[in-house]
C-alpha cells in the first residue's frame, strides 16, 4: 500500500498519526473506566400509589419516596424503596386504601341509597311519598373524604284549603294562612238536622289534593207505628228526623224482647223494633211443678201462667230405682212443651195417693 503523495489532502505526516493513534487509545480507556455496572427501571407500583414523577432508570443506591394518590390513604408499609446492586428494588411493602366519608344522614322523611361509602361512591336521595326533594339527588365520595353536594331537604307537598261542603263546618289540625301541607287532617260536621255521608276527616294527599269531602243530607224516618201486643210510649205520630228516638212497652203479661228504644238512622229507615213474647199456660191438669224455686201444686198455680223465658219443672219417675227426678221447660213466646216422661196420674190416683206421686217420692 502506497501513502498519498505528501501534496494531497489525505496524506498525514508519520507524527500526525502517531497523535491520532495516541488520542484514539486514550478515549478508549476513558469509555472503559466510566461505563456503569446494573441500574433500576422505573418502579412498578399498584394503581393507588403516586408514580407520575417516578424517572425512566435510577443509578444503584439511589431511593425513592412512595405516597398515595389523591383520594387514598397510607395504611401499612415502607414508604422508601432502594434501587439494589442486582438492579432491582427493595421489597414493596407500602399499600393504600380508598378514603372513606362520614355518615351522610339520616335524611328526615327520605330515603339514602348507599351501598358504601368510599372515595368515588356515589349515593341516592329520594323523599317519601307526599314529599319533594330540594337539593340534589346524588353525591359523589370526594378525594379528601367529604361528599360533594350536600344533605337535600324533604319538604312536604302543599294543599290549599279544602272545600266546604254545604251545611257543614269545618276544624283544621293545622292550618298556616291558605295553605295545608301532605298528611294535615281536617273534620266535617254538618249542621243540624243534617247528616253527613262520606268520611268525616279528610287529608291533604300527595299530589297536593285533598281527599273526597262528604254530603250533608237531611234524613228523616216515616212516622213509627205499633207493635203486636205491645204500645208507643207518649210518641207523637209524626216523622222523626236522625238520632231521634221512640219507646215502646208491651201489654201486660207480654214481655219485650228487643231494644226499649228504637232510633231513626242514616238510612232514613227505624232500628229494629222489639216483639212482645206471648205468656205460656202449664199444659197439665194435675201434679206438682218447681216454680221459682218453690213445690206448686198446678191448681194452686193461679193464675195458671208463666211469662215468656221463665223455667219450671215437672217431676218423672225412674221406675228402676222408684224415685223421682225434676226435668225442666221453658216458655218460649206462648209456647211450653211438657217433657214426655212426665206420667199424668188418674184423679182417683192423684186425689187418694197424692204421696206417691214423683214429686212426692224420694228424689233420685
Amino acid at each position: 500500500m502506497h501513502s498519498p503523495p505528501s501534496g494531497s489532502p489525505l496524506y498525514q505526516s508519520p507524527k500526525m498519526r502517531r497523535g491520532l493513534l495516541l488520542l484514539l487509545l486514550c478515549q478508549l480507556s476513558s469509555y472503559t473506566l466510566v461505563t456503569p455496572g446494573k441500574v433500576c427501571s422505573r418502579p412498578l407500583v399498584g394503581p393507588s400509589i403516586e408514580h407520575s414523577d417516578f424517572q425512566r432508570v435510577y443509578e444503584v443506591g439511589q431511593e425513592v419516596f412512595l405516597r398515595c394518590i389523591d383520594g387514598y390513604t397510607a395504611i401499612s408499609g415502607q414508604r422508601k424503596i432502594v434501587c439494589s446492586a442486582n438492579g432491582r428494588w427493595s421489597s414493596l411493602t407500602f399499600t393504600c386504601e380508598p378514603k372513606r366519608c362520614s355518615n351522610p344522614g339520616p335524611l328526615l322523611n327520605g330515603k339514602i341509597h348507599i351501598d358504601d361509602n368510599l372515595f368515588q361512591s356515589i349515593i341516592n336521595y329520594t323523599c317519601n311519598e307526599g314529599y319533594i326533594l330540594h337539593g340534589a339527588n346524588t353525591s359523589e365520595c370526594l378525594h379528601d373524604g367529604t361528599w360533594s353536594n350536600q344533605l337535600p331537604e324533604c319538604e312536604p307537598v302543599v294543599c290549599g284549603l279544602p272545600k266546604t261542603p254545604k251545611y257543614a263546618r269545618l276544624s283544621y289540625s293545622r292550618v298556616v294562612g291558605n295553605t295545608t301541607l301532605f298528611g294535615d287532617s281536617v273534620t266535617y260536621e254538618c249542621f243540624p238536622p243534617f247528616v253527613l255521608f262520606g268520611n268525616e276527616v279528610g287529608f291533604c294527599k300527595p299530589d297536593g289534593s285533598w281527599t273526597e269531602p262528604p254530603e250533608c243530607r237531611l234524613v228523616t224516618c216515616p212516622p213509627p207505628t205499633a207493635i203486636p201486643n205491645g204500645f208507643l210510649v207518649l210518641a207523637v205520630i209524626r216523622e222523626h228526623g236522625y238520632t231521634e228516638e221512640v219507646t215502646y212497652g208491651c201489654s201486660p203479661n207480654y214481655v219485650l224482647d228487643g231494644p226499649r228504644e228504637v232510633e231513626c238512622q242514616k238510612t232514613g229507615n227505624w232500628s229494629s223494633k222489639p216483639v212482645c213474647r206471648a205468656p205460656c199456660t202449664v199444659g197439665i191438669k194435675r201434679g206438682r211443678i218447681l216454680y221459682h224455686n218453690r213445690k206448686i201444686w198446678i191448681e194452686n198455680l193461679k193464675p195458671n201462667r208463666v211469662l215468656h223465658s221463665e223455667r219450671l219443672s215437672v217431676y218423672c219417675k225412674n221406675k228402676e230405682k222408684d224415685c223421682g227426678y225434676p226435668v225442666v221447660t221453658q216458655c218460649i213466646d206462648g209456647e211450653l212443651t211438657i217433657p214426655a216422661c212426665y206420667d199424668e196420674p188418674s184423679a182417683a190416683r192423684y186425689k187418694v195417693y197424692a204421696s206417691s206421686l214423683p214429686s212426692e217420692i224420694e228424689m233420685c
